[in-house]
């Protein structure tokens, strides 16, 4: 592994660090706000392997940084029927007590002067706002960070090309047959740009006397030559050339037509030069933004139809589909590939880069508001429905309820745990041994 590789996993790592800190940071600002007590704010899980106390808060890091965790005081409310202090002991069953036992652990850390500092007493609205905070700031860092590569480096999707070439086709393959050929020019014509004696590098300048200065111009240029002689300019070294190719007529991808449909056109052979990517205003950005969020959201709904093909890559030796979710693992590789990756510019390098991590960023805020427990979108689901049942009260002008208790769906909670965990177990093996290469 090169230098460049080495250092694109680091700065990635750095990255995710970072994007989890702020996503706790989400979580920290408006519970301090709002007044909850937070005890903890640790980035990573296991053990701690530094910290410092600030006021009431230990802030720190774990030795595995796999994630974090703000922790606030009174998560849960005591059992119904209980008086805040002491718990019935009544339901013996084991999901029972695993709620029971969550609720006597939030319990032991609620001090004598902290009852109006409890998570579980604050408004249901207050609740979501802190739960919904760590998602926002994951979903706001990835607008920024897309942002700044959409108005500075420009739109992948969006690129302008120099009326320079830079491919020359051997021969002329008709679309339908190109799959099965491949790069197999026997039996098919050679084609009129490389018969002309046309060279990458070359820059096109004039076709049929018409001065071009886009590509966009030449294709028209080509299109509407139709076949047979078509005299051109062409720039080699300083020097002008002209040149006459005989066009031909071949069957091509139609891209204004349905996929896999062809078009017979008149027929050149010679591909552009990426120039640069169209930059976006700030109202592009936004209209792009929300293709963003709706295309992450897709990917994450085909996770499990994907978690087939990642094990099928991982214990059956088959290849590794690009668009299979990966892991701290993989992404760090991914990362280090982008960094050392030969045929792109500096500038080109950074952009992925910075758009992977906007990315996971996005896919980050999205999973988090799965409306299951231990996610934040599971909390949030919980102040939702304290909201309904409130309103349902005073409209029918019911005593107030209490609290919404999640800690109910704790055995639901420790079940999508197991999963997790089992799914990064998964995610880590493949990246290892089957890892996604994005540049080949």
């Amino acid at each position: 592994m090169d230098l460049l590789a080495v250092v694109g996993i680091l700065l990635f790592a750095v990255g995710l660090i970072v994007s989890i800190a702020l996503h706790e940071i989400g979580h920290l600002v408006p519970a301090k706000l709002f007044g909850v007590k937070v005890s903890q704010y640790m980035i990573g899980f296991g053990r701690t392997v530094w910290s410092r106390k600030r006021g009431e808060t230990e802030y720190g890091f774990k030795a595995v940084p796999l994630g974090g965790y703000v922790r606030m005081i009174g998560m849960f409310p005591p059992e119904p029927g209980g008086d805040g202090t002491q718990l019935r002991q009544s339901s013996t069953g084991l999901f029972q007590t695993m709620a029971r036992d969550a609720r006597t652990a939030s319990r032991e850390e609620i001090g004598p002067n902290d009852g109006d500092r409890v998570f579980y007493r604050k408004a249901w609205w207050k609740k979501l706002i802190i739960m919904l905070g760590g998602p926002a700031m994951n979903v706001v860092l990835a607008i920024v960070l897309a942002g700044g590569v959409l108005m500075t480096f420009g739109n992948p999707d969006k690129p302008v090309f120099a009326p320079v070439v830079s491919v020359v086709n051997e021969c002329v393959i008709p679309a339908s047959q190109a799959a099965e050929a491949g790069d197999d020019c026997t039996g098919f014509p050679d084609a009129p740009a490389a018969a002309a004696g046309i060279l990458p590098g070359d820059r096109v300048l004039e076709i049929e006397g018409t001065a071009v200065s886009s590509w966009a111009e030449v294709s028209a240029a080509i299109q509407a030559a139709g076949e047979g002689p078509m005299p051109m300019v062409i720039e080699r070294d300083g020097q002008r050339m002209n040149l006459t190719p005989e066009l031909i007529m071949a069957e091509r991808p139609d891209p204004d037509g349905p996929e896999g449909a062809t078009v017979d056109t008149s027929f050149l052979g010679i591909a552009p030069t990426l120039d640069h990517f169209q930059q976006e205003s700030v109202g592009g950005t936004l209209a792009w933004t929300g293709g963003f969020i709706s295309n992450t959201a897709e990917a994450m709904s085909r996770i499990p139809q994907r978690m087939v093909d990642v094990w099928d890559a991982a214990f059956g030796g088959g290849e590794r589909n690009p668009e299979t979710p990966v892991s701290i693992v993989g992404a760090g590789r991914i990362g280090g590939e982008i960094a050392s990756a030969d045929g792109l510019t500096a500038a080109q390098r950074v952009a992925t880069f910075v758009m992977m991590l906007a990315s996971f960023n996005m896919a980050i805020a999205i999973f988090n508001l799965v409306p299951l427990l231990p996610l934040d979108g599971g909390h949030a689901a919980g102040a939702i429905w304290e909201a309904i049942k409130r309103a349902f009260a005073k409209v029918f002008r019911r005593p107030e309820p209490q609290p919404v208790d999640v800690a109910k769906a704790l055995p639901l909670a420790y079940g999508v745990a197991v999963v997790l965990i089992g799914m990064s177990a998964l995610l880590i093996y493949a990246d290892l041994v089957n890892p996604v290469r994005l540049l080949g």
